[in-house]
């Protein structure tokens, strides 16, 4: 399967206006979730995982405590794409559903 091209800068600030908490940081899709506690980070996390690898499209993330710090790009289109936008609207559902501030 072809992988997509990168966002138009248009196409970029459309797709941030629809994805509330998310911003374009060093030319990645850049957001930082915080949870109630560790394990509620983690749980956040794992569902995201499944998600990730289903979609074969995997996240830059770090987490510390409560606190998870996630950036998308697609590395060997060296940009963001749809597929970072639609990983980064299925992070946001998984995050509301974990209880992320």
């Amino acid at each position: 399967m072809a992988r997509p091209q990168p966002l138009a800068d248009d196409e970029l600030a459309g797709a941030l206006a629809d994805l509330p908490g998310w911003a374009l940081l060093d030319g990645r899709l850049h957001r930082e979730l915080r949870f109630a506690d560790f394990s509620r980070a983690f749980g956040y996390m794992a569902a995201v995982a499944t998600v990730a690898q289903a979609m074969d499209h995997h996240p830059d993330w770090s987490n510390v405590y409560s606190t998870v710090v996630i950036d998308l790009v697609t590395h060997d289109v060296g940009g963001v794409t749809a597929l970072d936008v639609e990983l980064a609207r299925r992070m946001s559902e998984l995050a509301r559903d974990c209880g992320a501030d």
